[in-house]
């Protein structure tokens, strides 16, 4: 447990939490909707401080993280809760429950296990990061203070007031955010979320040039109206057509039990997406034409993947196309 940085606003009888437009009004005893913020004595702690649910070497591509560092290996690690409640959560024993499963990791010790672990960097992720802020920002700053050359990766809701993530993307290279539907009714509904957040939070990380890569998971009656996906298609075309999206296939889980998405709408979706974005993806459909890389201004096949395997074919040292030099991938 730790006390938490500056982002709340103390009243008579209760303290506004401002890191997550929840904004949770606080009183003595009382924990906010992502239940790892509390109120102790008239002052707010992170419960989850340095309480670690995961920790494992993955590949870069699991976060999905396709166009920076491709091949990597990278630290991945998590804490436990979210400020979002999405019923169809793919994570909730860690994001809507606290597990009894914890380790104690120190914030200055995850440098020192990426230099064990031979990796390059590492990646937040499994339940909300920035439901454990101070943690991860306290261990991104001892990442980059160990060797400027090792990496932040955020994997993230987005759903974050815009001075607190700013302070955090000063030390984060490269972020993956859902965007979870782009129906704004739906967001709050049920995820209890707001669509107008998250799309400050992506143009935010885009416009600090931090790689920017979003997945949207195609929920049905949620997030898989084809009007609503191509409106999401244009505006993150609108800014830039280069942003990779990975969309995923949807299985019943937790509290919502419609049926899988079927094979046909994702390639539909595919489809429609690729008329405005340069780089689309489907994940965990397992078909190596929908996880590869192909140049857009060649139609040269750069990257194959299988799964979580991949091939670097006609790709430079420099991440461009080896035949007519269309930068592709950040190093």
């Amino acid at each position: 447990m730790k006390k938490i940085l500056s982002f709340y606003k103390a009243t008579n009888e209760s303290i506004k939490c401002e890191l997550c437009p929840n904004e949770c009004l606080l009183k003595n005893g009382q924990t906010g909707l992502c239940k790892t913020i509390k109120n102790i004595d008239n002052k707010l702690y992170s419960l989850n401080y340095e309480e670690i649910s995961s920790i494992s070497i993955d590949p870069i591509e699991k976060k999905p993280i396709f166009h920076y560092h491709p091949g990597d290996k990278v630290l991945s690690i998590g804490s436990w809760g979210c400020n979002l409640k999405c019923p169809f959560c793919q994570n909730f024993e860690i994001s809507q429950f606290k597990p009894n499963y914890l380790s104690k990791v120190k914030a200055n010790e995850i440098p020192l296990i990426i230099n064990e672990k031979n990796v390059n960097g590492i990646a937040y992720t499994y339940s909300e990061p920035l439901s454990c802020y101070e943690y991860v920002y306290e261990s991104c700053v001892q990442v980059k203070k160990y060797n400027e050359n090792y990496y932040n990766i955020l994997v993230t809701n987005g759903f974050i007031n815009e001075y607190p993530f700013e302070k955090l993307l000063n030390y984060i290279d490269a972020v993956n955010i859902d965007l979870k539907t782009f129906n704004s009714k739906n967001y709050m509904k049920y995820l209890k979320g707001n669509l107008k957040n998250v799309l400050n939070s992506i143009e935010l990380a885009f416009q600090k040039d931090i790689h920017v890569e979003l997945t949207t998971l195609i929920v049905p009656k949620i997030s898989d109206n084809l009007h609503d996906l191509e409106e999401e298609f244009k505006w993150i075309s609108h800014l830039s057509k280069n942003i990779p999206l990975h969309i995923s296939k949807y299985y019943p889980i937790f509290k919502y039990n419609e049926s899988k998405t079927s094979r046909s709408l994702l390639i539909k979706i595919y489809e429609m997406a690729k008329k405005y974005l340069n780089y689309v993806y489907i994940g965990n459909l397992w078909e190596e034409k929908y996880e590869s890389t192909f140049c857009p201004n060649c139609g040269n096949l750069l990257i194959k993947r299988n799964g979580y395997k991949i091939q670097k074919i006609n790709l430079d040292e420099h991440g461009g196309c080896k035949t007519c030099g269309q930068k592709i991938i950040k190093y």
